[in-house]
C-alpha cells in the first residue's frame, strides 16, 4: 500500500494550495480518507475526512469554510483544496486512508491504517 502526497510548497498569507494523495495498493472505493497535520512541537491534528461514498465529510472547526476535501474513486485520488491560508497553517501535511464503509468519517489518527510521508506546506510572506 501506498500514499503519496503532492502539491506542498510555500505560498503567501491569503493564497490556496491544492495537495494531491495518489493511493496505490488497497481497494480505494471502500476506504475512508483524511487529511492531518503536523506543525513542528505539536501532535498531530485533524485537518478534514471523507467517507467511501462521499456523502459524508468532517472538518476541524477552525478550519471549515477554508480547507475541502475531496475524492477521485476513479484514480484513486484524494484532494485537500486550502483557500485563504493563514502562516498558523504551516505543517506537515499528511493523507491517510482506513478501510470503513459505515459511519461518520474517522478524526482520530490512530483510526487509520494508511499514511503518506507527508508534504510541507509553509505559509509566509
Amino acid at each position: 500500500v501506498q500514499l503519496v502526497e503532492s502539491g506542498g510548497g510555500p505560498v503567501q498569507p491569503g493564497g490556496s494550495l491544492r495537495l494531491s494523495c495518489a493511493t496505490s495498493g488497497l481497494t480505494f472505493s471502500k476506504q475512508t480518507v483524511g487529511w492531518f497535520r503536523q506543525a513542528p512541537g505539536k501532535e498531530r491534528q485533524f485537518v478534514a475526512a471523507l467517507t467511501w461514498s462521499s456523502l459524508q465529510s468532517q472538518y476541524a472547526d477552525s478550519l471549515k469554510g477554508r480547507f475541502t476535501i475531496s475524492r477521485d474513486n476513479a484514480k484513486n485520488m484524494m484532494y485537500l483544496q486550502m483557500n485563504s491560508l493563514k502562516p498558523e497553517d504551516t505543517a506537515v501535511y499528511y493523507c491517510a486512508a482506513v478501510e470503513m464503509t459505515w459511519g461518520p468519517p474517522a478524526t482520530i489518527p490512530g483510526t487509520y491504517s494508511y499514511w503518506g510521508q507527508g508534504t510541507q506546506v509553509t505559509v509566509s510572506s
